[in-house]
């Protein structure tokens, strides 16, 4: 069973299973220029037009496999070099013109924009285009197209713009690290940066000095991930690993649920605060709403915390499908808690850098959280968690959600609520299509993977939410 998506994907694990190898060994620094040999082995080339360019691409993706730009403070980096074979964005005339007499186009543009030649067929001035589309709206024969990037569709907060070298350039004032570019990009000029030499660290100091131990939080979306394995062989993996324990993140979204329930009930309204993508959105673009964002943390910061404080030997890694959760563990209220953050495509290149087969390895147990914890991983079951941490604290309010799928269907709801036209009073805001199981750090993307999550829900030990958190008592 292929483990990847797409050849994309493979390609950036092969890197990242690379270095693993090398940081295991302490002999990262010293082959660092033998690693794109490596994957490149051949005197030709096999992805790009010379096997020079193809390593010199490696040798920059191998950069952002050991963190990336520190200077940078965006987990999301294009690799420019890379970035060099996609046609120029904007507006252009496609051979459907045919050189009618109305030249509507040239009418319509403020710019003078349009011209003809001889065969009074149009052109597009791009140094004098605005890209406002008025002439492709006008073109009866629809001869006129807007040519997006992959990466720019992908982008619904239009972080990305095309530079005069004709590469990809992310505005860190937009862009709120969902990771929809990395995914989409057809040439993986686009990627995330890795902590996976960090974790690598941590798993190495905690097996030479007992004064610390390394937990894995993994977030509940692991369950429609690794399928050609069992899931309690993942555990074992992990833990082969050298992770000192297994915590499901998903006993976190109990905690929140209850708290957040309570608040949403307090002030009213309330906007979801699980998403670091749905929250850095609103603070870029709908600042004034700040105030309606829950004040609870993210499920992952919430159970970090709670294991910190329980034992004040931990490191905490967490593990899930998302690029935003790397930004996340940098903010103030998250740096002390969380120690590094990996997604499940990083994961996958640990266990192979290790040579570990957990198809071979007997199952673990991982049941820590509630049915209603683990279904936070789909859209909609942050909602159904809150209104059942209503029912099991007997607190009578009426929630009136409006789920979120996607970041787009997000812009619209805050839209509403900014002109107070909104019907609803709490809004579950999801940045990925299909919630957290649409993640860019997945291994597998599709609408089956929410079967799978709720089939994951269902064999918790714990079916409400109060049980799950009795634990913690």
């Amino acid at each position: 069973m292929r483990k990847f998506d797409t050849k994309v994907q493979h390609l950036k694990y092969k890197v990242l299973r690379e270095v693993a190898k090398h940081a295991w060994n302490d002999t990262l620094l010293e082959n660092i220029l033998e690693i794109p040999k490596t994957i490149s082995p051949g005197p030709k080339a096999t992805m790009r037009c010379c096997v020079y360019k193809e390593r010199a691409i490696l040798a920059e993706r191998i950069k952002l496999a050991m963190g990336g730009d520190t200077t940078n403070p965006n987990v999301i980096e294009v690799i420019e070099i890379a970035c060099d074979e996609c046609p120029a964005a904007g507006y252009e005339v496609t051979d459907s013109c045919r050189g009618c007499l109305a030249h509507r186009c040239e009418d319509v543009c403020k710019r003078g924009a349009i011209s003809f030649d001889s065969n009074h067929v149009a052109h597009i001035d791009k140094t004098k285009c605005v890209e406002c589309g008025q002439c492709a709206k006008v073109c009866p024969y629809a001869a006129i197209v807007n040519r997006k990037r992959p990466c720019q569709n992908a982008c619904k907060v239009k972080a990305i713009n095309i530079k005069e070298n004709n590469a990809a350039e992310i505005d860190n004032s937009k862009c709120i690290s969902c990771g929809a570019c990395v995914y989409q990009c057809p040439f993986g000029a686009i990627s995330d940066k890795s902590y996976i030499v960090h974790t690598i660290d941590l798993i190495k100091k905690s097996e030479n000095n007992t004064k610390y131990k390394v937990y894995a939080l993994v977030a509940p979306s692991i369950s429609s991930q690794f399928k050609y394995a069992k899931l309690g062989q993942v555990i074992t993996g992990l833990k082969a690993l050298g992770m000192y324990t297994v915590v499901e993140a998903a006993l976190g979204a109990d905690m929140v649920a209850l708290e957040e329930s309570k608040e949403l009930v307090e002030k009213g309204f309330l906007t979801s605060s699980c998403c670091p993508a749905f929250v850095a959105y609103i603070n870029k673009s709908f600042p004034q709403l700040l105030p309606l964002v829950s004040h609870n943390p993210s499920p992952m910061v919430a159970l970090a915390k709670y294991v910190k404080e329980t034992d004040p030997t931990a490191k905490v890694v967490f593990i899930g499908p998302c690029t935003a959760k790397k930004g996340e563990a940098q903010l103030e209220h998250a740096k002390d808690y969380v120690d590094a953050v990996l997604t499940f495509e990083e994961l996958q290149a640990l266990f192979d850098s290790k040579y570990l087969d957990i198809t071979e390895m007997e199952e673990d147990v991982l049941d820590n959280a509630s049915y209603f914890g683990r279904i936070f991983a789909r859209s909609g079951g942050l909602t159904d968690a809150v209104v059942q941490a209503l029912k099991e604290q007997n607190i009578q309010f009426e929630v009136k959600a409006t789920t979120c799928n996607g970041i787009e269907e997000c812009r619209m709801a805050l839209l509403k609520k900014s002109k107070n036209v909104l019907d609803a009073n709490f809004i579950e805001g999801m940045a990925c299509i299909g919630g957290c199981i649409g993640g860019a750090g997945c291994l597998t993307h599709g609408e089956k993977n929410k079967a799978e999550v709720d089939a994951y829900g269902r064999e918790a030990m714990e079916k409400n939410i109060k049980d799950a958190v009795s634990v913690l008592k």
